[in-house]
């Protein structure tokens, strides 16, 4: 990673973010409080996945005394390979969740063989 990339992604917060697969699927699913579906947004360029949410925070009178929710926007990227289908990749926000899911190509999916004979 250059010096200029990690430059920019120290000014991003990184969201939790779980991966896993289940049928022919990758499922990501992000923990992102304070974003609406309106403040988000992801791309898929070759084989990056990207996504940014810019969170709107309220600005709040008076002086902090303590303050552990951290301020800024989200950004996270992923790196997909040639077996994920890029017109299929779905995604769905709600209450601060964002899970996104990857479908393989069907060719690259498990086909069940058919038995000839008697």
């Amino acid at each position: 990673m250059s010096a200029q990339e990690m430059k920019r992604k120290a000014r991003f917060l990184q969201p939790l973010s779980e991966i896993r697969e289940l049928d022919h699927k990758v499922l990501i699913r992000l923990e992102m409080p304070g974003v609406s579906k309106e403040d988000l947004n992801i791309q898929v360029e070759n084989d990056r996945l990207r996504v940014f949410a810019g969170r709107q925070d309220k600005q709040m009178n008076g002086t902090y005394l303590l303050r552990e929710r951290n301020r800024g926007d989200y950004e996270k990227v992923f790196t997909i390979d040639e077996t994920i289908d890029r017109d299929s990749i779905e995604a769905v926000m709600k209450n601060g969740i964002l899970d996104i899911s990857l479908e393989y190509k069907k060719e690259v999916q498990p086909r069940k063989i058919e038995i000839k004979g008697t």
